[in-house]
């Protein structure tokens, strides 16, 4: 084999790439993970989980997290603060630009995850930062006896809503439909928490405010009639983009960008491999993220044992 810098190299530190990470190790390959912020991604930011095995009374994100990454440092993986410019993928050998130099690798597991899309309205870049968020935990403390709006009807707003009525005395909640697409148990809690008031039917068609947000505009979707809201903050919950500003061309994504994979993780490219939410998947939540690390790892390890037969 043709001498690089790493067996396998790991893009993101989430639970995909922590989960990769894990089993990488494990297999004792020669792997790096590389993470430009801190491990975690997505779930750094969620206030509870209820739907992972093994913790019957939930677990705070954070503190899965840092269990995860706990068990991943037992076996010495190389987890390394860095951000991936491009990848030249055109040759058996892999190159990975990163900010500050260039390494290569037999191997590539993409586990970037996803952020939450944006509206695209006036005024939500002017006030992100100043009203409007996308993280109800980080910004939540913030709204003490104020009144909020959040937008989405997905797992996610639902979740982030109710626990944004620990603080605030009233949140709108903005569906552009007229049910929600939360799983049913948060829906029974948001249905029977009477500090939120669902605005069904309806989408957000601006932000307004002076220094901060003030108010906001909602359309019917159905009579076009639109009204304000007076509102000290927006929270804005619509779905996720993939973090793929790195990705080489000649990956197939689909039509929203997201990287296909078949069912060992493998994408068009030989020795590239994706997990977690930046694959196509019809389910983003931690515990598919994990399966589809497990899978990636065991699928890059036999492509790196068959490349060291071949050699």
């Amino acid at each position: 084999m043709k001498n690089v810098d790493y067996e396998l190299v790991i893009i993101g530190g989430g639970p995909a790439g922590l989960t990769a990470g894990l089993y990488a190790a494990r297999a004792r390959l020669n792997a790096l993970l590389i993470e430009k912020s801190a491990p975690g991604g997505q779930i750094l930011i969620t206030d509870w989980i209820e739907n992972y095995p093994g913790y019957p009374e939930g677990i705070s994100g954070p503190d899965l997290v840092q269990k995860i990454t706990d068990q991943v440092k037992r076996f010495d993986l190389n987890i390394e603060n860095n951000e991936v410019i491009s990848l030249s993928l055109s040759d058996p050998v892999k190159k990975i630009i990163l900010s500050d130099r260039t390494i290569t690798s037999h191997a590539i597991l993409i586990a970037s995850g996803a952020s939450p899309k944006k509206l695209g309205v006036p005024g939500e870049d002017i006030f992100f930062g100043r009203g409007v968020s996308t993280c109800a935990t980080c910004d939540g403390p913030f709204y003490k006896n104020k009144v909020i709006a959040a937008v989405g009807g997905g797992d996610t707003a639902v979740q982030e809503s109710i626990y944004l009525t620990k603080f605030a005395k009233k949140v709108y909640l903005i569906h552009r439909r007229d049910q929600l697409r939360a799983e049913a148990i948060l829906q029974e809690r948001a249905f029977a928490n009477d500090k939120i008031e669902f605005v069904w039917n309806s989408v957000l068609t601006r932000i307004d405010g002076l220094s901060n947000v003030a108010e906001i505009t909602v359309e019917d979707v159905k009579t076009a009639e639109k009204r304000a809201l007076a509102v000290d903050g927006c929270f804005i919950w619509i779905g996720l983009e993939p973090n793929t500003p790195f990705l080489s061309d000649n990956i197939k994504v689909d039509s929203y960008g997201f990287i296909q994979v078949d069912t060992h993780m493998a994408t068009s490219i030989p020795g590239v491999y994706a997990a977690g939410d930046v694959r196509n998947t019809p389910l983003r939540q931690i515990v598919t993220a994990v399966g589809d690390a497990a899978i990636a790892a065991f699928s890059a390890g036999h492509y790196i044992e068959m490349l060291k037969n071949k050699a």
